[in-house]
């Protein structure tokens, strides 16, 4: 009597599993090095630092290594960023992350005379496309909440520009 089955009275040879080769072992070493990586990335607290070019320096000013421009600041508590497209966009160049300006609001007849002051001494946080021609410019500033709401509620046309504090 034969059997035909592979089961326990089976009289197929048994096969040892094989270890795996050094390509196998050197392809799950990367996977598991890159899944601890992003695990890593992924667990960094939300208040914390980031530098661009991994320096390790903390908050504004240029990069130690590339003497780049400097980088965005966070929001500070109990403000609110509020964009911000400039009636001049040539004044962006003179204003850095972490300078103050007062925010005044030009009507949209153009008559510079009644500007209305917004914000006193806004902190800025982001200085976005400082030079680009195509007027996509605009400054990210910290506002208090009802300085926000004045800013983003006036008339179609209005338009901004800053006084820049020293």
């Amino acid at each position: 009597m034969a059997i035909t089955g592979a089961g326990t009275g089976s009289l197929r040879p048994v096969r040892r599993p094989r270890l795996p080769g050094r390509s196998a072992l050197l392809r799950a070493a990367l996977v598991a090095a890159l899944l601890g990586l992003a695990a890593a990335v992924l667990q960094t607290p939300a208040g914390c630092p980031q530098s661009p070019g991994g320096s390790g320096s903390p908050g504004p000013g240029p990069s130690p290594s590339t003497g780049g421009p400097p980088s965005a600041l966070p929001l500070p508590d109990g403000a609110v960023g509020v964009p911000v497209r400039l009636a001049e966009p040539a004044a962006l160049a003179v204003v850095r992350p972490g300078a103050r300006v007062d925010l005044l609001a030009v009507p949209a007849d153009g008559r510079a005379a009644e500007a209305d002051l917004l914000a006193s001494r806004a902190l800025v946080l982001d200085v976005v496309g400082a030079g680009a021609a195509d007027g996509s410019s605009a400054l990210y500033l910290a506002l208090r909440p009802e300085q926000a709401q004045r800013a983003v509620g006036l008339p179609e046309g209005s338009r901004f520009a800053i006084v820049v504090r020293g």
